[in-house]
């Protein structure tokens, strides 16, 4: 049978981080809470030269020369993100170009025109969504070579609930036939609700609202003041006020979010997922296909939108799970407490989650995946990728002998939608994870002190904190009348001065 999947990883992380001690001192929050309570330990933070398309292009480069790959034979290249540079152009387009310019000396100019490129956008699981298609993709053909790369910067409005989860880098994914690393297999199982947990909408604003506004930030009043409409002109408008429309459209970086309820959607789309993935997979035998988890999946990977999500949140999957195995007595013995109605159970999972029996479940299935998240922040779309890098590196520094074990994905995106697949690993893992240097390249970064956390966070640095070094790096971002918003890439040989 012919085998589809992830024949290697590779990842970017900005070479900055904030430690989340220096957030919980400067914010006056409880280091233990979010350190112990969540897992958090340092935040990634992207530099000055360094955006979405930079740390996609990044790890794509640094995919391909590590496989030797031959640009002009990658018949795609498909960008998870929700962090999107502009609203029509995508991501895609500028890795395109930056990796055309770096090889065109050695391949030829035109030696990615043939790459077809896409952003695929649902908040979190976009890179699984582009992942997913390129699997289909791939089957139809042993020549055909797919990169799916995923590239975030989670970005929290300072002082926000979500500040301390930032994080920022991008995963780079090789995909196609016989690989050496994980086989996915055809059973998938997809949960879809509409629903406004988490979002970044276009904010409208009114134009003579804002210069108003403007007005009282500098303790200065004019009343009744009427905006007079911008002339019509050929060149784009390049100001707020250049415009000739009434109103103004802001996108922000920053999301809008309700953390408790987005909690709630993550539980139940991935529930909902998960049961859909039991019947693909298994099929339907006197009402239910049997227990899962008892022995198909030898580990865990999920969507982390902080280190300890995946194991707060889960125990709902597993209680359910235990009492179809029959295992409800034994539950109720660990937890002193007979399983209530499901209605009910959400005080009771907390007693789950405190049972020795769970605990020995995360560490066994999920605490691998954990420690690079913890290091890096929430990564949006590359989260679930970075934890499977750390879950399998972990095992391959552990000497695990995991050649034909069963790996279940728990993709999820705000908006909201789960996804939930299998990989099997192959014979090769241990040889391809051992290329991967996540933990070695997270040990070698700069620590970032507070202040200059904020002016990053705030954009006001004009000139990176440290030099790009053997990277591509964002030049500039054009402000000329006739193509205001272009952006400029170069690569860094050699540290720029």
């Amino acid at each position: 049978m012919t085998k589809v999947g992830i024949d290697d990883l590779a990842v970017y992380v900005p070479q900055l981080y904030l430690p989340i001690a220096a957030l919980t001192k400067a914010r006056a929050l409880e280091y233990d809470k979010l350190h112990k309570g969540l897992g958090l330990t340092a935040l990634a933070m992207p530099d000055v030269h360094e955006d979405p398309a930079t740390m996609a292009a990044n790890a794509v480069l640094e995919l391909i020369e590590k496989n030797k790959l031959n640009p002009c034979k990658i018949g795609r290249l498909y960008v998870g993100t929700e962090s999107g540079l502009d609203g029509s152009k995508p991501i895609g387009s500028y890795v395109l170009g930056m990796l055309t310019q770096h090889f065109e000396n050695q391949y030829g100019a035109d030696c990615l025109l043939q790459c077809d490129t896409v952003d695929l956008t649902f908040a979190c699981i976009g890179a699984v969504d582009a992942l997913h298609n390129t699997l289909d993709w791939a089957k139809a053909s042993p020549e055909r070579l797919g990169i799916v790369v995923a590239t975030d910067f989670a970005k929290y409005e300072l002082g926000s609930g979500g500040e301390y989860t930032q994080g920022a880098g991008a995963v780079a994914i090789l995909v196609k036939q016989q690989p050496r690393l994980l086989a996915i297999g055809d059973a998938w199982g997809t949960a879809s609700v509409d629903v406004h947990d988490f979002f970044k909408p276009l904010h409208t604003l009114n134009r003579t609202a804002v210069a108003q506004e403007a007005l009282e930030l500098l303790n200065l009043e004019l009343l009744n003041l009427e905006l007079p409409e911008a002339p019509i002109k050929a060149t784009p408008a390049i100001s707020a006020f250049d415009s000739t429309d009434e109103y103004l459209q802001i996108h922000r970086a920053t999301p809008i979010f309700d953390g408790q309820y987005s909690n709630k959607c993550y539980q139940e789309r991935i529930r909902q997922a998960y049961q859909n993935f039991v019947k693909a997979a298994l099929g339907n035998v006197n009402g239910h296909p049997g227990p899962v988890l008892s022995g198909r999946w030898q580990r865990l990977v999920f969507h982390l939108p902080y280190a300890y999500h995946a194991r707060r949140i889960f125990t709902e999957i597993y209680l359910e799970d235990a009492i179809k195995a029959g295992k409800k007595t034994q539950i109720e013995q660990a937890t002193g407490v007979p399983v209530p109605d499901f209605e009910h159970w959400e005080s009771y999972l907390k007693l789950v989650a405190k049972t020795t029996s769970y605990q020995h479940f995360v560490q066994q299935l999920i605490e691998r995946g954990e420690r690079a998240s913890s290091r890096v922040g929430n990564i949006y779309t590359g989260s679930i990728l970075l934890a499977l890098m750390s879950q399998l590196e972990t095992d391959m520094q552990e000497g695990n002998d995991l050649a034909g074990a069963k790996i279940g994905f728990f993709a999820y995106g705000s908006g909201s939608k789960a996804k939930v697949f299998e990989g099997e690993l192959q014979a090769q893992w241990q040889e391809v994870v051992r290329g991967f240097g996540l933990f070695e390249r997270l040990e070698n970064r700069t620590e970032l002190d507070y202040d200059t956390y904020e002016a990053l966070h705030r954009g006001k640095l004009t000139g990176s904190v440290l030099a790009p070094q053997t990277r591509f790096f964002l030049q500039a971002v054009s402000r000329d009348a006739s193509l205001p918003g272009v952006r400029r890439y170069g690569y860094a040989a050699a540290a720029v001065v």
